[in-house]
């Protein structure tokens, strides 16, 4: 079998399994009598073994085995659930989620794994994790070296002339000073017994004596005690382990019949749940496939909107009912194709409880994290950048924002510490927010490390206002912490984080109230590539404001509009709002005099917080495509595209974000 004509479908499924393990395990703290969530778990494993034996990553099924054990003693009641186990259980699920994140790297999702495996038989056995397993226990689930096609096919000839092939792992003296003279002889005492074909690290490598651990694989046939015996022979050698060496293909066929005996052996109720099982209506689509398709749609867009235009100009009935039945139908169509693209942040999300409670447990600290608006949809492009930048701002929060219990005591507040993870839409944005309910920013502290680094005199400082000062963190190579942890405060700052946001198109701020907390907001594009826009006049000037955005449109007598602390207000449902002027904020000049009182009003909304955009009129509703502006106009201040009009015109789409107060 071809295995690289699977491998797309092996690491979707993969990430699938593993992410379900991850949360079923979370829940599994909390409710450790519930056996519904362990078989949950063992059947994500279970499934997660099959793929990777088939597949020939033996490191991963040889990971999930030993996983499935411990959990079917847990399922049959005889272990018990506890924080040890949890804990070496979530240790093999990140190294799983590493190595699956290999093999998509194109590597071979090899690693290391011999530890695990033997804290997970320690607790299968009934003993405690951190005991020491045997170097013996240790030996027999080395990692196999992998050959290439030529070693391979003489390996094959060699064992139809009766020849065996082992492997054998040696460690030399830790006070050995000749170690390429020791390695020399281990290669030597071994060939007196047949041909290596292969040495990890190289033949050279272990010429240049710097290598006290080494692994060669022979092919004899000396019974395997004989080569041992003989490389102990060779003084300064620690130990040398040998066992029959294992190619990934016979492996492949050892685990699936291990499987197939599995499945024979599964109790009944397993086995009434797989008749169950629905086909399958999913296929999965190449995101470039995708694009391609959104790229040619987009063209479809602005010819429909031409012909509109012209439909309307010709009057020709017939014309217009054909025009009209296809932007319905070129309507759904857009719909779905946007659909197809947006992917909830549920996504990246779901990592975190995990990496809290891990970082919470090493820094000693009690704290709850609360994801809200985890099923907000964003571009799938977006979705798979924005994970780390909220990785770095967690543990930033954790590390530095959050307090001890005792600091919080002291301070007045509850022992446990409160982090909230939120996202929501607003216009063609979407915006994630990370609040902490800790010490806040430090003002002082901030401001004299600016002054210490240069980045501000004391007289520039004093006309700063706070949310000014909370900003500096953001600045290359910034960074308050008097410790370097493994945490964070590396002195890198958060200006790793601003960067990777803006490069995204978005923006990231600072809310801070030292003593109360901080939240940080992350402002992203949808990165839709159509909108629906309602079209405004300003001055001969179109410009378009996304519908998503819009509360509601008002026509009010210039009478109704106050002044209140020298800003321009209305009262709008009982709510006072301000007011800002498109053509004062573009600077546009008026074209001709308008006599009228009555004033067009755009009512936008970001989260919570409203704003009256003042307009000379409204045009109506138009589909439009979203366009950048280029690198040269990548920061025009409340612009985040242009799109092209029916009649050739450009039309500049508004960021109603920007305006809001």
């Amino acid at each position: 079998m071809d295995t690289n004509d699977y491998i797309e479908i092996f690491l979707d499924e993969s990430n699938e399994h593993l992410q379900a393990v991850n949360d079923q395990l979370l829940k599994l703290e909390k409710q450790s009598d519930d056996l519904s969530i362990v078989n949950e778990i063992f059947r994500s494993a279970h499934t997660l073994k099959g793929m990777a034996a088939t597949m020939g990553y033996e490191d991963i099924a040889s990971l999930t085995h030993n996983m499935e054990n411990v959990l079917d003693k847990i399922r049959n009641s005889s272990l018990h659930v506890t924080t040890e186990v949890i804990d070496v259980t979530f240790a093999a699920v990140e190294a799983l989620e590493e190595m699956v994140e290999s093999i998509a790297g194109g590597n071979e999702g090899k690693k290391d794994v011999r530890d695990l495996i033997a804290r997970l038989e320690a607790i299968e056995n009934g003993k405690q994790p951190e005991e020491e397993v045997p170097v013996a226990a240790k030996a027999t689930t080395q990692e196999n070296l992998e050959l290439d096609e030529y070693q391979l096919t003489v390996l094959d000839q060699a064992k139809e002339q009766g020849f065996e092939a082992y492997q054998m792992e040696v460690a030399l003296d830790e006070g050995c000073i000749l170690k390429a003279a020791r390695a020399y002889m281990v290669v030597e005492a071994v060939e007196q017994h047949g041909e290596i074909i292969k040495t990890s690290p190289p033949v050279e490598e272990l010429e240049a004596g710097e290598v006290d651990r080494f692994s060669l694989i022979v092919l004899t046939k000396s019974p395997a005690a004989e080569v041992k015996q003989s490389v102990h022979n060779v003084s300064e050698v620690e130990s040398a382990e040998i066992s029959p060496y294992v190619t990934v293909k016979e492996e492949a066929v050892l685990a699936t019949e291990e499987i197939a005996a599995t499945k024979e052996e599964a109790p009944t109720e397993a086995k009434q749940e797989s008749h169950k099982a629905v086909t399958s209506k999913t296929i999965r689509v190449n995101l470039e496939r995708i694009d391609d398709l959104m790229n040619l749609f987009e063209e479809v867009v602005i010819d429909r909107s031409r012909l509109e235009d012209l439909a309307s100009e010709i009057k020709n009935e017939a014309l217009q009912d054909t025009v009209e039945h296809m932007s319905r139908v070129s309507e759904d169509m857009q719909s779905l194709i946007l659909t197809m693209r947006m992917v909830p942040v549920e996504q990246v999300f779901n990592r975190f409880p995990r990496m809290v409670r891990g970082l919470a447990k090493d820094l000693n600290k009690n704290l709850e994290l609360e994801i809200i608006g985890a099923d907000t949809e964003l571009d799938r492009t977006v979705i798979d950048e924005i994970g780390d930048p909220l990785v770095h701002l967690i543990r930033n929060s954790i590390d530095h924002g959050i307090e001890s219990p005792e600091q919080r005591k002291k301070a007045g507040k509850a022992e446990k510490g409160s982090l909230i993870l939120r996202a929501f839409h607003s216009g063609n944005h979407v915006f994630i927010e990370m609040e902490d309910d800790g010490a806040g920013i430090n003002r002082e502290k901030v401001a004299a490390k600016a002054i210490e680094n240069g980045v501000l005199t004391e007289a520039q400082l004093e006309k700063l206002t706070d949310q000014e000062v909370n900003e500096l963190i953001l600045a290359s190579g910034f960074s308050t912490a008097e410790t370097v942890s493994d945490i964070s405060g590396r002195g890198v700052g958060l200006d790793v984080v601003k960067n990777k946001i803006e490069s995204l198109g978005g923006k990231l701020s600072i809310e801070s109230t030292q003593g109360k907390g901080s939240k940080f907001s992350i402002q992203l594009p949808l990165t839709l590539s159509i909108l629906s826009t309602l079209l405004v006049d300003v001055s001969k000037e179109i410009y378009a404001i996304p519908l998503s955005s819009i509360i509601e449109t008002l026509m009010i007598d210039e009478k109704e509009i106050m002044d209140a602390h020298g800003q321009r207000v209305i009262d709008f449902r009982g709510n006072i709002i301000p007011i800002v002027s498109l053509r004062k904020v573009f600077n546009i000049e008026e074209t001709e005099t308008n006599n009228s009182t009555d004033q067009a009003i755009v009512v936008v909304k970001k989260g919570n917080k409203l704003t009256g955009i003042l307009v000379d009129s409204f045009i109506g509703q138009k589909e439009v495509v979203l366009k950048a502006l280029g690198a040269y106009l990548k920061d025009v201040f409340a612009i985040s595209g242009a799109t092209i009009l029916g009649d050739g015109r450009v039309a500049l789409i508004l960021d109603p974000n920007a305006l809001v107060k």
